[in-house]
C-alpha cells in the first residue's frame, strides 16, 4: 500500500540521517575550535566549513523537493517538536539569527569585517521585512472570496463551487511556495554573506554555535514533548 503522506514520510526519513551527520559534524567542529594552532589547521577549516555548508545544502534541496509535493506541512512540521515550530519564521531559522551568532561567538571581528557585517545585517533585517509583509498578505487572502464564502455557506458545496475553491487553494499553494523558496533563498545567501566575511577560523566558531543551538533546542523540545504526552 502506498504512504498516505509520501513527502512527510520521506523526509522524516532524511532527517534523522541528516541529524546524525548533524552531530558529527559538530564534534569536529567543536575539535577544531578548542585544538591549538598548527601548520595545516586553516586547510583543515576550510575543507570542514565546505563538507559542512554542502550538508546544508543537502537539507535545504530536500526541503524543497518536499515543498513541491507539499508545501504547507512545511509551515508547521509535524517532524519538529512544539518548541521548535514556535521558533520558525517561514519553514526554516530567521536568518537574521545566524547573524546573533556571529555577535555572541565571535570576538576578534577587525573595524572592516565589522563593517561589512554591518550591512549584511541591514540588508538581510530588509529582506525578512520584506517577506514578513508578503506572507501577512497571503494569509490575509484567505479571507477573501471565493474561500470565505465557502466556509461560511451551509451545505454541501456545488460542482461549480468546488472548482473554485481548488482553483483558489491552487493560487495559494503557488504563493506560499514562492514565499517558501525566497525565505530559504534568504536563509542560504545570508550564510554565504557571513562565510565571505569571516576568516575560516571564525567560520568555524560560528557554524559550530549554529549547529549546537539547532541540535539542543531539538533535544529539549523532544524531551518537553515526551513530558507532556
Amino acid at each position: 500500500m502506498a504512504a498516505a503522506y509520501p513527502a512527510r514520510e520521506r523526509f522524516v526519513k532524511f532527517l534523522g540521517g541528516w541529524l546524525d551527520r548533524q552531530q558529527t559534524f559538530l564534534d569536529q567542529l567543536l575539535k577544531l575550535v578548542e585544538s591549538p594552532d598548527y601548520e595545516n589547521k586553516d586547510a583543515r577549516e576550510r575543507n570542514l566549513i565546505e563538507q559542512v555548508l554542502s550538508h546544508y545544502q543537502q537539507y535545504f534541496a530536500e526541503k524543497a523537493r518536499t515543498a513541491e509535493e507539499d508545501v504547507f506541512v512545511l509551515f508547521s512540521p509535524p517532524w519538529l517538536s512544539s518548541f521548535e515550530r514556535s521558533l520558525l519564521w517561514l519553514a526554516g531559522f530567521k536568518p537574521s539569527m545566524v547573524l546573533r551568532m556571529v555577535d555572541s561567538s565571535v570576538e576578534d571581528l577587525t573595524a572592516e569585517q565589522a563593517r561589512e557585517m554591518d550591512a549584511v545585517k541591514g540588508e538581510t533585517r530588509r529582506a525578512e521585512r520584506d517577506l514578513s509583509e508578503t506572507m501577512a498578505r497571503i494569509q490575509e487572502s484567505v479571507a477573501a472570496p471565493p474561500i470565505l464564502a465557502l466556509v461560511r455557506r451551509v451545505g454541501r458545496p456545488m460542482v461549480g463551487e468546488i472548482s473554485s475553491l481548488d482553483m483558489a487553494m491552487e493560487m495559494l499553494k503557488t504563493a506560499m511556495l514562492g514565499v517558501f523558496e525566497s525565505a530559504d533563498g534568504l536563509r542560504g545567501s545570508t550564510v554565504r554573506k557571513v562565510v565571505e566575511v569571516l576568516s575560516p577560523e571564525q567560520t568555524v566558531k560560528v557554524l559550530a554555535a549554529v549547529a549546537q543551538f539547532q541540535l539542543r533546542i531539538r533535544r529539549w523540545g523532544l524531551q518537553r514533548d515526551s513530558q507532556l504526552s
